[in-house]
């Protein structure tokens, strides 16, 4: 093989690039990853904002592979900022020499597999080719930020930025006039801290969220101990419920139990904090009546915390069911409208018309800022993909093939694209789980898979067709009997102008969809077609 011809090219050193080198790399496979940033991290590196922390509790947000480093890491905090994650990330490559089988600062661009070789050809930006018999797409499922349709934004004189793409030297918003547009969880994280440093902080709102508090601090001694001795335990119950997290899962239906019963437990889990919320009762977004009433437990904390009633009432969300948008985690976000800087905007009263020179128009009125945030989310689950030319069998786009939405055989295949896969991709549990656990269960998947594939002289494996159709059939019904879809969500692709409306991911559960994939692979790869060694 030439300098640039490898086993496998990994397109991303996030999370599941940098365990799925160091997994294939222990099979004796030449690995290339291919990164578009200056360093590993992924999301956590292009995302530095202030406030940023992960939504999910630090203990649980790592690797569960390398027992020694689960016991020698410390996290300081209970949900760990960016910074931290980023030098954990740095530390694990570094700990495994992962580095140099990595190359940095190269987007790739295209991505065709030719049918007469079996191999797939990756190019970046720069016109750079590499050449594998597999090629994983590690790119991530909020990779891609989107900002609004803003024509005039280029006459904004002062800076604007986006929280995705946060400058490296960070931003000073002492004495400053900021706007922070909107209210997704990035907003959430991010308008808090902004308003404790700006001279006056107004927040766009398009649609109010729902928010728990994460009550965040530092770890004790005593909690660390506790996890480290019971890790085995933990981890094999993140594997197998609902959404790779610990929380205990909920045995009774929120219509069984009477009402004092039933405020009480919302008030435990309140005071638990984060998405053990959702934990509290079996049909929270299955059941319109249970759904409603953990709707109005959280509106009536907002209205308990928020003075002025008319802005408690712009911020508590009633046009679409709790749980069915991303359910976000905070620190005094409700309280910052208490401020006597912050102010508050609906969009829905008044619309954003333009930007100005000095700032916004929204409502027929002129609002000046020195700083503009967008915190406005990104092209989720498929928008790191569609970014990319990938072409399968008969020079087919995968643009083409999904331009009706996503269509995947256990979110890690596509039919009609050999050896290529696809990690915590559009149709696997992803951002309805914790994603450290759905990625080390794929990764873990496809590296078995290529293994077994050489131990038999296989040379090529695609989904077939039909499982793929049955599969997306199967994602379908497992949000079925939801209230899922009764939202405009990222989850649905909702934020996006012109992109089909469908639920992206499976929300079955990653315990059972474990059990799926393990089962298909049991079976030999059922549901795949395999193409053996040697001429076509």
């Amino acid at each position: 093989m030439g300098n640039d011809d490898f086993d496998v090219v990994i397109v991303g050193a996030g999370f599941a690039g940098i365990y799925l080198l160091h997994r294939l790399r222990a099979l004796g496979l030449s690995v290339r990853v291919i990164e578009a940033g200056a360093d590993v991290g992924g999301t956590w590196f292009w995302n530095r904002y202030p406030g940023l922390r992960c939504d999910v509790e630090s203990m649980t947000y790592s690797y569960s592979f390398d027992d020694a480093l689960q016991k020698e890491w410390t996290w300081t905090h209970r949900y760990a900022a960016q910074p931290e994650i980023l030098r954990y990330l740095n530390h694990v490559v570094d700990r495994h020499d992962l580095r140099r089988d990595m190359s940095f600062n190269s987007r790739v661009v295209r991505a065709a597999f030719d049918e007469t070789t079996r191999r797939w050809s990756i190019e970046t930006e720069t016109g750079r080719r590499y050449r594998a018999r597999f090629c994983v797409m590690a790119t991530g499922c909020l990779s891609v930020p989107i900002l609004p349709a803003i024509e005039s934004l280029p006459e904004f004189r002062g800076a604007w930025y986006h929280t995705a793409d946060w400058p490296n030297e960070g931003v000073d918003f002492s004495g400053k006039r900021v706007a922070v547009i909107v209210t997704g969880s990035s907003g959430i994280q991010v308008i808090p801290v902004i308003a404790e440093q700006a001279a006056h902080l107004t927040v766009f709102q398009r649609t109010p969220n729902f928010s728990i508090p994460a009550h965040n601090g530092p770890l004790s001694r005593e909690a660390i101990a506790a996890w480290k001795a019971d890790y085995p335990a933990l981890r094999d119950r993140n594997r197998h419920n609902q959404d790779g997290n610990i929380y205990a899962p909920p045995t009774q239906s929120a219509l069984e139990v009477g009402d004092a019963e039933r405020e009480a437990e919302f008030e435990r889990r309140w005071r638990e904090g984060s998405f053990s919320f959702l934990s509290t009762f079996t049909d929270i977004v299955s059941s319109r009546q249970a759904n409603a009433y953990a709707a109005d437990f959280v509106r009536r904390k907002i209205r308990a915390t928020v003075k002025d009633p008319k802005v408690a009432d712009r911020l508590s969300p009633t046009g679409y069911p709790f749980g069915t948008k991303r359910l976000c985690v905070d620190t005094n976000y409700y309280e910052t409208f208490n401020r006597p800087n912050v102010d508050l905007v609906d969009l829905g009263e008044s619309p954003l018309e333009r930007a100005t020179a000095t700032g916004l128009r929204a409502g027929g009125r002129d609002y000046d800022f020195d700083i503009i945030v967008f915190a406005t989310g990104y092209d989720a689950v498929t928008g790191a993909l569609g970014r990319i030319d990938i072409r399968g069998r008969a020079g087919r786009a995968l643009a083409e093939k999904w331009k009706n939405g996503p269509r995947t055989y256990l979110g890690v295949a596509v039919a009609g694209f050999p050896n290529l896969f696809t990690v915590t991709g559009p149709g696997s549990p992803a951002v309805f789980s914790n994603m450290i656990v759905s990625i080390e269960q794929h990764v873990e998947w496809i590296a078995g898979c290529i293994a077994w594939l050489d131990a038999r002289d296989v040379a090529t494996i695609e989904a077939r067709e039909e499982a793929e159709d049955n599969w997306v059939l199967e994602v379908k019904a497992a949000a079925d009997g939801t209230l899922m879809l009764e939202a405009n969500s990222w989850y649905v692709g909702a934020n996006v102008p012109g992109k089909p409306r469908m639920l992206m991911c499976y929300f079955g559960g990653v315990g059972k969809y474990r059990a799926r994939c393990d089962a298909a692979a049991a079976a030999g790869y059922d549901g795949f077609i395999l193409g053996r060694a040697g001429p076509q």
